[in-house]
């Protein structure tokens, strides 16, 4: 299969582009498309078979669910048992947007997008070029994140090249994404409500809309073979394929050591730490700010790996909300130096 790649204007999406990629979506046909996080991999969320696709495309386990994607809350409502109040107030706060809803799914919804769970995941993306193909294809898009299964997600389109090329029909490159981490997962079939994958909007904020609090039930790592309620939940996820391990900002003598072993080491560090590079060592300042440190991860993991470095050391970012995101990230991409990992 050959993939076409389309440069659309990310602000103005040009109605001769989209409406090729809205014409492959209604056919049966996969076509990536950037939304405000990642790019996402989509099919026509109401065609089973399609959606079939992407998890052969990707090489997902049929256990994990994928989110729905829709123009605005009406066409969610359409797709769940019952749109409750409080997904009302949040679809009005933050959507379009970085948040993702978990509600009982509608019978409309075939098994495979919920990987036959009774719930589903939807949001409304806050991308121009995102928007405009949902509108222009009159049906909601099925869309993970557009890479191989348990890979680091794309923020680019060459990242999408690099791991689906002749296996999707079609790409929308809309230039960099400008979030660059996945949304926000919310389960509202819970009381009260908990987040199952942390993302740009924090728990506070949506305490704060909802005027209640949230489940503080930590971190969810799940490995059942039975339905996840969420994408995201996986132990290993969102992961170079270069070994990634992380240290504390006190243990970073331990590079030395590494350099000692002629290894060629990268390490990502939050700028101000204090740390020089060397004849087999690439230090990466990345910001010390959570909203623009979340933005070049993927990024700069996706350089790394076409580098061909030996191992990557990351600086733990500190126990903070603001960066409950890009920790959940890094604990999911942990592989130490020699561990083999099946794909």
């Amino acid at each position: 299969m050959r993939t076409v790649v389309l440069r659309v204007s990310p602000d103005s999406p040009e109605p001769a582009q989209i409406a090729q990629a809205a014409a492959v979506l209604r056919a049966g046909g996969l076509v990536v498309f950037p939304t405000e996080t990642v790019y996402g991999l989509g099919a026509n969320a109401l065609d089973a078979r399609a959606v079939g696709r992407i998890f052969e495309a990707k090489g997902r386990p049929a256990n994990n669910p994928i989110i729905i994607h829709v123009a605005d809350a009406s066409a969610a409502a359409l797709l769940v048992a019952e749109w409750p109040e409080r997904a009302a107030r949040l679809a009005d706060r933050f959507w379009p947007g970085p948040l993702t809803l978990v509600l009982p799914k509608g019978p409309q919804v075939p098994d495979v997008v919920t990987a036959g769970g009774p719930t589903v995941a939807i949001r409304v993306p806050a991308h121009p070029v995102a928007l405009a193909l949902l509108r222009a294809a009159g049906v909601p898009i099925a869309a993970p994140s557009a890479n191989r299964s348990s890979r680091l997600s794309s923020t680019h389109a060459k990242h999408v090249l690099a791991d689906l090329d002749g296996r999707i029909e079609m790409i929308l490159d809309a230039g960099p994404t400008a979030v660059g981490l996945e949304s926000t997962v919310l389960d509202l079939t819970t009381t009260p409500p908990q987040v199952l994958r942390p993302g740009h909007i924090t728990p506070s904020e949506i305490e704060q809309a909802l005027g209640d609090t949230l489940s503080q039930s930590g971190d969810h790592v799940i490995q059942s073979a039975e339905p996840l309620p969420s994408p995201g939940l996986l132990p290993r996820h969102y992961a170079p394929r270069t070994p990634l391990d992380c240290c504390e900002k006190d243990q970073l003598q331990q590079i030395a050591a590494l350099q000692e072993e002629h290894r060629r080491i990268a390490c990502l560090k939050l700028e101000g730490t204090a740390i020089a590079d060397g004849p087999n060592f690439l230090v990466i300042s990345l910001p010390a700010d959570p909203v623009r440190y979340g933005a070049r991860l993927y990024d700069e993991l996706h350089k790394l790996d076409a580098a061909g470095v030996d191992l990557i050391l990351v600086e733990v970012p500190p126990a903070e909300e603001a960066w409950l995101a890009v920790r959940d990230r890094l604990k999911r991409m942990r592989r130490k130096w020699g561990e083999k990992v099946i794909e």
